[in-house]
C-alpha cells in the first residue's frame, strides 16, 4: 500500500506551511489504517505533485517524521530507497482527542493546565521507575534538536514529540494517548507564539537546556527536580509567548 491510496491530492498550500500539509498527510494515513508499518512512501517528486507542495517542503517533512521515529529514510534509486513506515502514532483514544481539538480549539490555557498535571505525573513516575525506563527515544529526538539548521516549525514540532516520548517512556497508556491526541493543540499553540518571541535563537537554546535539564533530574532518581523543571519549562514557553506575559 501506498500514500495515493491514503487520499486523494491535496489543493496548493502556504511554503510556510507546506511541510505541515505533507506531515499532517502522512500522519493521517497512519491513524485511518491507510498506511502500516513496512509501507513504502512515494518519492519526493510524487509526493510533491500529489500534494501541490515543493520538493523542499516534502525532504522537511520527512526529516521531522523521521526524528518522530514513523518513518525510516534511505538514499538511493534502488528498492530499499525513500522512505518506509516504521512505526505509528497513538490508536483510537489519541485520534478521538485529535479530532476534539481541531473541531474544538479547546482554550491554550487549559491545554497548558492539562499539559502541567500530566507531564509532572509523567516525569515524577520516570525518576521513581524502578529498573529505570529506556529513554533513548528522548535522546534522539534531543539530538535532532540541536540542528541549528531547524525552521522554528520544525523545532516545534520535533519539541512536541519530546514531550510525547516521555510519555511514552513511562508507560501510562492513557496519558500517552491524551498528550498525542493534544500534540496538535500544543504545536498550535507553541507555532502561534512564534511572533511574540524576540529572539528566536536564545528561545531555542533555552528550550534545549531545559529539556536536558528534565532528562538529568529523570537519570538522577530526583522526582521533585523532574516535576519542577517540568513545571517551569512549560509555564516558561506559555509565558513567554502569552499576550498577558
Amino acid at each position: 500500500m501506498t500514500i495515493e491510496q491514503a487520499g486523494t491530492a491535496e489543493a496548493s498550500v502556504a511554503p510556510a506551511r507546506a511541510w505541515r500539509a505533507v506531515l499532517e498527510h502522512v500522519e493521517r494515513g497512519l491513524l485511518d489504517g491507510d498506511l502500516a508499518p513496512g509501507d513504502r512512501l512515494p518519492g519526493e517528486r510524487a509526493l510533491s505533485t500529489d500534494l501541490g507542495v515543493g520538493r523542499s517542503s516534502v525532504r522537511e517533512a520527512l526529516r521531522v517524521l523521521e526524528a518522530m521515529g514513523l518513518v525510516r529514510t534511505a538514499a538511493g534509486s534502488g528498492p530499499n530507497a525513500g522512505a518506509i513506515i516504521i512505526s505509528t502514532p497513538g490508536g483510537a483514544m489519541s485520534a478521538l482527542m485529535r479530532l476534539q481539538v481541531a473541531a474544538r480549539g479547546f482554550p491554550v490555557a487549559d491545554i497548558v493546565r492539562t499539559r502541567l498535571t500530566l507531564e509532572a505525573s509523567v516525569v515524577g513516575d520516570l525518576a521513581d521507575a524502578s529498573p529505570p525506563r529506556d529513554l533513548g527515544d528522548a535522546d534522539r529526538l534531543l539530538d535532532a534538536m540541536d540542528d541549528d539548521a531547524l525552521a522554528p516549525a520544525e523545532f516545534l514540532a520535533l519539541d512536541a514529540q519530546f514531550h510525547l516520548a516521555l510519555a511514552e517512556a513511562s508507560g501510562n497508556q492513557v496519558i500517552t494517548a491524551t498528550m498525542a491526541g493534544l500534540r496538535s493543540g500544543i504545536e498550535g499553540y507553541a507555532l502561534d507564539g512564534l511572533d511574540r518571541i524576540a529572539d528566536w535563537p536564545a528561545t531555542r537554546d533555552r528550550l534545549r537546556g531545559e529539556h536536558r535539564g528534565v532528562v538529568a533530574a529523570i537519570r538522577q532518581a530526583d522526582a521533585p527536580l523532574a516535576r519542577t523543571r517540568i513545571h517551569d519549562h512549560i509555564s516558561g514557553y506559555y509565558a513567554e509567548i502569552s499576550l498577558d506575559g
